[in-house]
């Protein structure tokens, strides 16, 4: 049997087969979307065991912080399905990607499920942790359509006019969620709405998240997009050519530091310059009280080729032996966030207090 979850829909109203837990007669297999493969092919990366799966992460077949969370909650119902060292595959995943806080949590979700009905066998304690993946999966989806909604409610609130020009930073749409997406999502409702004059899409170096994917989600949805080199985005600024910027997390710190993409930062500082709204979109799952600031967020290197080779390790774009500097993501201070939304409403300002209560769902949250 296969999930089929909400994962966003293209122009036409088909889905987009991100992710999909499938049952066979070899066994159970987790089937992703290989988002290294996208733009020019739609190819599926087929997981049978937690190596697989942790490759996949690692290679950047599978991203974006919500679709980690979910990915980590399957790999370890695929090792209790499969009878593996279900303990193990936890830690092994939950590792994967130190930056991105909702592979830990989903791993853990499921794991824990799996250990409240160990004592009833084996096969009961699977069933539970799929059971987890399936609903962590599920709520996802529900949380993309409600952060949708607050963000689009927050935009009208601080642009009123006939329609918004958004500038965007790496990819946060259907390819990152169980639903469509964060950041992206709220684009989209614009659109859908007929408020969203233009997309701005960063291309996002080094491996181009934005043009090979931003891009192509919103050209299926039939967006009014363009994109621009990562260094363009100041003349933007300037030219005033921005009403807003959205952008996602992968980690969000108590204080309300917020971890993303490498690029980000930088968009935040242009931002304030320019007196133009920064707003971050991410689930309350992106949110780790256990990190205090944003100086206590790991932020993952990835290998010098991704610079100085590019996308697909290809021809060198510098002199062999150079060293490269490849941070995965920068952190962006909470005092240049204009607001963070997530499915529970949109927090202005950002501040501590306004964080735990955000957590714990105890926050006096609006659209505003």
């Amino acid at each position: 049997m296969a999930d089929q979850y909400a994962r966003g829909r293209d122009g036409d109203g088909s889905r987009l087969p991100v992710l999909r837990w499938d049952e066979t007669a070899e066994g159970p297999r987790l089937v992703l979307l290989d988002q290294t493969r996208l733009p020019g092919e739609e190819t599926e990366a087929v997981c049978a065991d937690v190596p697989a799966v942790v490759a996949a992460i690692r290679s950047l077949a599978v991203r974006g912080a919500p679709l980690l969370g979910i990915t980590g909650a399957y790999g370890v119902a695929l090792a209790a399905v499969r009878g593996d060292d279900v303990e193990s595959a936890a830690v092994v995943l939950a590792g994967a990607r130190p930056t991105a806080v909702n592979l830990g949590y989903g791993a853990r979700l499921a794991l824990a499920a799996y250990r409240a009905e160990a004592v009833h066998g084996a096969e009961r304690a699977a069933s539970a942790a799929l059971a987890a993946a399936r609903e962590l999966h599920r709520g996802d989806a529900e949380a993309s359509d409600r952060m949708a909604a607050h963000g689009l409610a927050l935009l009208d609130e601080l642009l009123p006019g006939d329609g918004y020009r958004v500038l965007t930073h790496c990819n946060t749409g259907a390819l990152v969620s169980g639903g469509e997406g964060t950041a992206f999502a709220v684009a989209l409702a614009a659109h859908r709405a007929g408020r969203l004059r233009r997309l701005w899409v960063d291309e996002t170096r080094p491996l181009l998240q934005g043009a090979r994917l931003t891009a192509w989600e919103a050209a299926r949805s039939g967006m009014p997009y363009t994109l621009l080199t990562d260094n363009a985005a100041g003349s933007l600024f300037a030219a005033g050519e921005v009403d807003a910027v959205l952008i996602g997390a992968d980690r969000i710190a108590a204080d309300g530091a917020v971890a993303n993409k490498v690029g980000s930062y930088p968009l935040a500082v242009l931002a304030r310059y320019h007196h133009v709204p920064f707003i971050v979109v991410a689930p309350t799952t992106t949110v780790d009280p256990d990190t205090p600031d944003g100086a206590a967020i790991e932020v993952e290197r990835r290998d010098a080729d991704e610079v100085t080779r590019g996308t697909g390790g290809g021809r060198p774009v510098a002199p062999e032996g150079t060293e490269a500097y490849n941070p995965a993501f920068d952190v962006t201070p909470p005092e240049l966030v204009t607001a963070i939304v997530t499915e529970r409403g949109a927090l202005s300002p950002v501040t501590g207090g306004g964080m735990a209560g955000l957590w714990d769902g105890t926050g006096p949250l609006g659209a505003g």
